[in-house]
């Protein structure tokens, strides 16, 4: 089953906000629908943002009463911006309508074959998804060995793409090639990632696992008690800055202070040359009910009137990455002589 994937002229997506009690499939026949689910964090992960936004527009044009493609453009643009706006910090959401819109630019055609166009192009960047993450991890899995402990944050699976992964792709690759991995997951607070997604799935895959705080990472890199971090990425600039969920930061710090190499597994579609460095990227802040919300006992664990900040992302510098993982093979520093390599490189 695909995260993401286009049946019976809708978006169907998993339901991520009710795993691991429920697997519930929705579906999606609106642009502003999507837009909202992708707000909601319905669906989540770079990828998987980045294709839902894809069969969004096709969405978009499907619910356009315009008879001209001059009309169809426009009506497409408006629902770009839509969709464009729903979460900012996730740079193949922009990448992937900046695609698709570039593949209608100066189209000679009518309605609908303008329309099947959007739909081939969303349903290209799906399918594409797929095969990058399965690159990714094969090169990536390289650098688990038998019997590793890994330090996992956020949840960077099958759910946060449209089939596989990133990160957690690379673990379960190397589980497939019969090494022995166990895997520390950070909870990822506060809308617990790692604990309800992550966890998930390795219960799929059969790969072993326990549970961690966040703040506990530092104690077990600390005492030698994991070999690796690997985590995702919603954007790497130019200089190889990476922004990444709430908590990159501090684990990378624990890693770096405790000789441990961090890894950031990315497709080349989430990195961002036109960013110079980390400080240029939108930190997407969101409700503070997501953090005051937590209960304990049964009780919220925050006093009535209290207030929270609540920032989705942080940026890890690149001095504090030993490697990022691509497509096209490991990318190691200097970032800003290197990452347009790898970027440019044909598969």
């Amino acid at each position: 089953m695909r995260t993401v994937y286009w049946e019976d002229n809708r978006l169907k997506m998993i339901d991520q906000r009710l795993l691991p009690n429920a697997l519930e499939i929705v579906a999606y026949q609106s642009h502003q629908e999507v837009a909202k689910a992708i707000q909601d964090m319905v669906v989540r992960g770079a990828p998987a943002i980045g294709a839902a936004a894809g069969f969004g527009l096709a969405l978009a044009v499907n619910e356009s009463v315009s008879t001209s493609t001059s009309e169809l453009l426009t009506d497409l643009q408006n629902a770009a911006a839509t969709l464009r706006s729903a979460r900012p910090t996730a740079v193949n959401l922009a990448w992937a309508l900046d695609r698709i819109l570039k593949k209608v630019s100066g189209f000679h055609g009518d309605a609908n074959q303008f329309r099947q166009v959007i739909l081939d192009e969303a349903q290209r960047i799906a399918d594409e998804d797929v095969a990058i993450n399965k690159r990714m991890a094969e090169h990536g899995a390289a650098l688990i060995q038998d019997g590793d402990t890994v330090i996992h944050h956020c949840n960077t699976g099958a759910l946060a793409t449209v089939d596989w992964g990133t990160a957690l792709g690379v673990i379960r690759t190397a589980h497939e090639q019969g090494k022995h991995v166990h895997v520390l997951v950070d909870e990822t607070r506060p809308r617990l990632q790692g604990a309800r997604l992550t966890a998930w799935e390795l219960e799929q895959y059969h790969i072993p696992y326990e549970i961690i705080s966040d703040n506990m990472a530092g104690y077990f890199l600390r005492n030698g008690k994991a070999q690796e971090v690997f985590f995702g990425a919603d954007r790497v600039t130019a200089n190889g800055d990476v922004a990444n969920k709430i908590g990159t930061y501090m684990l990378a710090l624990a890693a770096h202070d405790n000789d441990v190499p961090a890894y950031s597994v990315v497709p080349t579609s989430t990195i961002d040359l036109s960013l110079a460095h980390g400080g240029l990227i939108p930190i997407e802040e969101r409700n503070q009910d997501e953090v005051l919300g937590i209960e304990f006992h049964g009780a919220r664990v925050a006093p009535k009137n209290a207030k929270a900040r609540n920032p989705a992302f942080d940026v890890t510098p690149n001095r504090l990455i030993t490697a990022i993982v691509t497509e096209n093979g490991i990318v190691y520093p200097p970032y800003e002589v290197n990452l347009p390599k790898f970027v440019n490189r044909k598969s």
